[in-house]
């Protein structure tokens, strides 16, 4: 990419498309197109075409999606594969029918198996069946990553994708239904400290272990990657080229109890943690092997501790 290429950021106010336009205009880089949703509906085949054609980007930033947690997951599961569905289809071809440069695919690690070996490597994907509560969302985005390599396959595209770990940052979504675990104990740890509650209750054991990656660092490794790596540094051999997708987190995680201490020490909160066991916790164990991704030249930066500060800063910024 140069600093004047013309750079499409789908989902530019989600939290990791925000993170990657702030990272291309930290970089320089000057010629960045964004449209709302109520500019741009993703799953209008029509409206999808009619911006390609009208905007002919050379770079693509795959970030819209539809997301949240166990619970909006589990819910809305109709809604997760099929909104997911449409906006990949519709990127992903318009990309390829308007010769777009390159282009990159960001998924998620929940496309690994439910009892995944640990930490999970790119080469696990579709060995056995997926978390029930997230199988929709994770069907979606594993039809991502089969379009980008079937399109370079057939077409000679050069679609990445790259499946982050859970992420966290600035411009999260903090409602208490629909956002992930992370957000969602801060928001609740400040609030019962604002009240001056006696205690916060917190869904499961406690026990499951997870992996956090700092959503200005997601960014960073994506630009890396668009501005230095290609669809062919992806895989060493042309015998069956598969599972071509490229894990980004730290290779370090911690249990969710061990969070929420973190966070209720960060916050201030002084009332117990009470975890709920009749509450589901979801996949025990999720780490991903990052081998290849520091085989591609690049390491995370951000360490959880000043990160969730970061954040809280950030999120107090936000009520005042």
């Amino acid at each position: 990419m140069t600093k004047t290429s013309k750079i499409y950021i789908a989902g530019h106010r989600g939290l990791v498309g925000s993170a990657i336009a702030k990272n291309l205009t930290c970089k320089s880089y000057t010629n960045l197109v964004v449209r709302t949703h109520s500019e741009l509906d993703l799953t209008d085949q029509r409206a999808v075409a009619a911006f390609f054609e009208a905007e002919k980007p050379e770079y693509v930033f795959l970030a819209a999606a539809k997301v949240g947690g166990i619970v909006a997951n589990n819910t809305y599961r109709a809604d997760f594969i099929y909104e997911n569905l449409a906006i990949q289809n519709n990127v992903i071809h318009q990309s390829y029918l308007h010769g777009v440069t390159k282009l990159m695919f960001l998924g998620s690690t929940c496309i690994y198996p439910k009892n995944c070996p640990q930490p999970m490597k790119e080469e696990y994907l579709l060995t056995s069946e997926l978390e029930y509560t997230n199988e929709p969302y994770a069907i979606a985005k594993i039809a991502g990553i089969k379009m980008c390599e079937s399109y370079n396959l057939q077409y000679g595209t050069n679609f990445i994708s790259v499946m982050p770990t859970n992420l966290y940052g600035p411009e999260d979504n903090f409602d208490l239904q629909n956002s992930h675990v992370l957000p969602a104990l801060l928001r609740k740890m400040h609030e019962a400290k604002e009240r001056g509650d006696q205690s916060v209750e917190i869904w499961g054991s406690g026990a499951p272990m997870r992996e956090f990656l700092y959503s200005e660092d997601m960014a960073d490794a994506c630009v890396f990657l668009m501005e230095n790596r290609n669809f062919k540094d992806t895989f060493s051999t042309t015998k069956e080229i598969r599972n071509t997708h490229i894990n980004i987190g730290t290779g370090e995680d911690i249990s969710i109890k061990a969070l929420a201490e973190l966070i209720q020490r960060l916050v201030g909160f002084e009332g117990a943690l009470v975890f709920n066991t009749d509450k589901p916790d979801g996949t025990m164990k999720k780490l991903t092997d990052v081998s290849k991704l520091h085989g591609l030249g690049w390491k995370h930066k951000m360490e959880l501790e000043e990160g969730i500060s970061r954040v809280y800063d950030w999120y107090k910024e936000q009520l005042q």
